[in-house]
């Protein structure tokens, strides 16, 4: 684990994980989380921030079970977490003792891209080395089961040479291949780019940038964005793509060539069909994930590092004359009703008084609309998001984001909907006395959800309002100094202070829909 980069754990024990933690040196940092959703919340984020596969410690069946919400959305934002999870000494396995994890990698497999249980205990140090080995060169999360009793035989002989292993994967385009795709671009009337989160995960978004403003091309955000990939105010920026079939159609619609870096073809949401593309329109996908270009529906794919890919056109596309990009301003943001701020409110206020360089952990999904149309973001891994949707996301990975980048602010943007999910990353925050900002947006009810209902012609289901929630009362009691703002004035003067540890600043806010 040490020579892998893997010295920071997040984790939350039950009794089969005890052998694995005993005698853990102290240069490890152990960061416990009080569920395992939480866990691999955390992890998620670091794993993110930091661009490398991080240990995460389960307990067996059932603590491995209350990940699972969670690990969807690492899959969707290919965050390579190696999972070990305790299980059974081997002998009770088959008798299904308390606490067997009867069939484990089962259990993980519709989600991780590779599970497994070591057939003996001397292969122990070879399958976790794989683990870690797999979560990086297909960016995915992995699941390693592990007998408890394993822990305390001995390796198998010559089992130490994993540990100067090294596994390198080289997918560099071929000069043909990025020759063409410049012909193309040099030849198209009208291109438009693409961009998907991964440029921001593997480090591009200044790169990405780059390209657009030597294309002079248009610029959207794949559908369903978990990163932000291109400054939201730069003047070629369009927004992100709705994410249904038609709307994405309408979007693209009379452009020659689309080039779409770093995302599939598409992450839809709404059902919404009808052509994925208009007549006259090329789509070209460049994507290192061989499975997102097996599945789009439309469009050519080359399965190859985008960046690589960009940085070529670089060298290849003619260079323009030097140009000042001005960033466009937001209007002025939507008034609230009442004592209840509009979101635009809230966000306008993060704009103008947090730090250009802050890490903003969003999960309030019924104010998309809203953040995008007052936030100015131009720095890389500005942007966090639940790739998968799955909630419980925002308030642990805020915590994973400050432990791997403590050198930038972090802010949580969480919806009281949200937060309920993920609530108990709030005590790890404290207990690290992490200088996180949580922005809690109380409108007391699953706003994403009434807005669904509305789509799908379902005005009365029940279950969308959920009042009487005060989350300063919960903060406190997890150790997170909080506050209910009770106007704008208040709310900018919190937001203007110093966050010296974790706080959490709670405001009212009128219900809103995502567009």
């Amino acid at each position: 684990m040490r020579r892998q980069g893997l010295d920071t754990v997040f984790g939350n024990p039950g009794s089969n994980e005890l052998p694995f933690l005993t005698g853990l040196p102290a240069s490890f940092r152990y960061v416990l989380g009080l569920h395992e959703g939480a866990v691999v919340g955390m992890a998620d984020g670091y794993a993110q921030a930091t661009g490398r596969p991080v240990l995460v410690n389960l307990h067996a069946a059932s603590g491995s079970g209350n990940a699972m919400g969670a690990l969807t959305n690492a899959v969707y934002s290919r965050s390579p977490l190696v999972v070990v999870a305790g299980q059974q000494v081997r002998p009770a396995i088959g008798a299904e003792a308390m606490l067997s994890n009867v069939d484990a990698t089962a259990l993980a497999k519709p989600l991780v891209g590779w599970a497994a249980e070591p057939s003996c205990a001397g292969d122990v140090p070879r399958s976790l080395t794989q683990a870690i080995f797999e979560a990086r060169l297909r960016r995915c999360p992995t699941y390693l089961s592990v007998p408890y009793d394993d822990w305390a035989a001995e390796a198998d002989p010559g089992a130490e040479a994993v540990l100067a292993r090294t596994v390198r994967r080289s997918a560099c385009p071929g000069p043909a291949e990025v020759e063409a795709l410049a012909a193309d671009l040099r030849a198209a009337r009208r291109p438009a780019l693409v961009l998907g989160g991964d440029l921001d995960s593997d480090g591009h978004f200044d790169a990405a940038t780059a390209l657009a403003e030597r294309l002079a091309a248009p610029v959207w955000a794949a559908p369903s964005l978990f990163r932000l990939p291109f400054p939201n105010r730069h003047p070629l920026f369009r927004g992100v793509l709705p994410a249904g079939i038609a709307p994405v159609a309408d979007a693209l619609a009379g452009h020659d060539l689309v080039l779409v870096l770093g995302a599939p073809v598409f992450r839809y949401h709404e059902y919404l069909p009808g052509d994925h593309l208009r007549p006259g329109v090329r789509l070209v996908q460049v994507t290192d994930d061989a499975s997102a270009a097996a599945r789009a529906p439309v469009g050519e794919a080359l399965v190859t590092d985008p960046g690589a890919v960009i940085h070529a056109l670089l060298d290849l596309l003619p260079e323009r004359p030097q140009k000042h990009w001005e960033h466009t301003v937001p209007a002025a943001p939507a008034g609230g009703t009442g004592a209840l701020l509009h979101p635009e409110q809230v966000f306008a206020a993060l704009r103008e008084t947090q730090p250009p360089d802050t890490s903003y952990v969003v999960e309030s999904t019924s104010t998309n609309g809203s953040w995008w149309r007052q936030m100015d973001l131009r720095r890389p891994g500005s942007y966090y998001f639940p790739a998968a949707g799955g909630l419980g996301f925002g308030i642990p990975a805020a915590v994973g984001v400050a432990l791997a980048r403590p050198d930038r602010p972090v802010v949580g943007v969480i919806g009281d909907g949200s937060a309920n999910y993920g609530i108990t990353g709030l005590w790890t925050a404290a207990q690290w006395r992490l200088p996180i900002t949580y922005v809690l947006l109380r409108n007391g009810t699953y706003g994403a959800l009434e807005w669904f209902a509305g789509l799908l012609g379902t005005p009365d289901v029940p279950g969308t309002a959920i009042p009487g929630l005060d989350f300063t009362a919960t903060a406190r009691g997890y150790g997170v100094h909080a506050t209910h703002a009770e106007d704008l004035a208040q709310l900018r003067a919190l937001l203007a202070e110093p966050a010296d540890g974790p706080r959490l600043i709670q405001v009212d806010t009128a219900v809103t829909t995502p567009a």
